[in-house]
């Protein structure tokens, strides 16, 4: 069993910047895939960032933060990290950490493991 813990939300103004972490607890999370999603106001629960780790890390991202958000981890940590820059309005949702032993996709529905959830605000 997987336990995802994030944090590091909060409240930023537009073009500022957010760290957010996803401990794991369980399994080591260099054996895990793992996600970023994102639920906005009133919107479903959306891709946002993933980081899998057959054949060396690889990254993927949606659109609308490709150039302003990386996802990265650190294994001695056990942590999966959301680097979030030049942040917007529409940024702003509740995020959630994702993990799953066997791998990624954008599809919220595919996904073994869930976090909680923090909220980024972000403010004109």
């Amino acid at each position: 069993q997987v336990q995802l813990v994030e944090s590091g939300g909060g409240l930023v103004q537009a073009g500022g910047s957010l760290r957010l972490s996803c401990t794991a607890s369980g399994p080591p999370f260099s054996n895990l895939h793992a996600g970023w999603f994102r639920q906005g106001p009133g919107k479903e629960r959306e891709f946002v960032a993933a980081i899998t780790w057959r054949s060396g890390d690889n990254t993927y991202y949606t659109d609308s933060v490709k150039g302003r958000f990386t996802i990265s981890r650190d294994n001695a940590k056990n942590t999966v990290y959301l680097q979030m820059n030049s942040l917007k309005l529409e940024d702003t949702a509740v995020y959630y950490c994702a993990a799953d032993q066997n791998g990624a996709s954008a599809k919220s529905d595919y996904w073994d493991y869930w976090g909680q959830g923090t909220q980024v605000t972000v403010s004109s």
